[in-house]
């Protein structure tokens, strides 16, 4: 059997990098051998800290944390710009938990201009520190029917965004956005062919929301719009960039980590398969 190495990196300039590393490395060993004569996968997962490191990635994480530090310290390291073109130019299979997430949107309110800068890549809108504090962390049990059914997680909210909109897919500025008061868009990337434009996709998928809301407002006898409380939306995926407003890596369980790396398996080798 053929063997291939994908190196995934995990942005290390603050936050919970290390705790990804640990259950990417644990859902690696569960992955299900590839059929005969299919490649096998030989994983390498490293920390990322600088553009030279950055370049030897197949795939990316951006980690939980604090967005404004890691935006301003990557741009610091001058990693802001090739992070952009990981993900919008090369368009590479990139995940995003919490912070992450922030960075991924296309725009994000409740940040004054001038402040964070933003990567980009998820055509959507991130409420930032929706669900209040620290100190009004939770932990709530996810349906999440990508991992299978019936598939209950323990997701760990901290200081989490939720996605308050779906933006237009389009390779330009995000203008009604940019027009907000205290919302700030990514720069405009054009990605760098059809192979890649193919890879992010075009539309938003929303993959999970957290349930409930609805059903407490109505409790307190309040008026509540079906559509606009029916959930928060809490985990997205366009093409080949992911993004959780939650923690997985703060669980111990790594079945979201082993789902994602069956995706960018299939990812990296589609690519690899073309280039030759």
């Amino acid at each position: 059997m053929q063997m291939v190495t994908i190196t995934v990196g995990v942005l290390a300039l603050q936050g919970a990098f290390i705790e990804h590393i640990q259950l990417l490395k644990k859902a690696a060993a569960s992955l299900d051998t590839p059929p005969q004569g299919s490649q096998d996968s030989h994983w390498e997962f490293i920390e990322v800290r600088t553009p030279q490191e950055l370049e030897r990635c197949d795939a990316l994480i951006l980690p939980g944390g604090e967005s404004t530090t890691i935006s301003l310290v990557a741009a610091s390291s001058n990693l802001l710009e090739p992070l952009r073109d990981f993900v919008k130019f090369h368009r590479k299979p990139t995940w995003g938990t919490c912070a992450g997430l922030i960075l991924l949107a296309e725009s994000a309110n409740r940040t004054k201009k001038g402040g964070q800068e933003l990567i980009g890549g998820l055509d959507v809108s991130v409420n930032r520190n929706h669900f209040g504090r620290q100190t009004e962390s939770f932990q709530a049990p996810l349906d999440l029917p990508f991992l299978g059914q019936n598939a209950s997680f323990p997701a760990v909210f901290i200081r989490a965004p939720v996605v308050e909109k779906i933006l237009p897919s389009h390779e330009g500025i995000q203008v009604d956005e940019q027009n907000r008061e205290e919302t700030i868009v990514a720069p405009s990337k054009q990605a760098k062919d059809q192979a890649a434009r193919a890879a992010m996709g075009s539309e938003v998928e929303v993959l999970a929301s957290l349930p409930g809301r609805a059903a407490r407002l109505a409790g307190e006898g309040k008026n509540i719009d079906a559509d606009k409380e029916a959930g928060d939306i809490i985990a997205v995926r366009q093409g080949n960039v992911f993004g959780t407003s939650f923690h997985p890596e703060l669980t111990g369980d790594p079945r979201i980590h082993a789902w994602w790396l069956r995706q960018l398996r299939d990812s990296v080798m589609q690519r690899r398969k073309a280039s030759r």
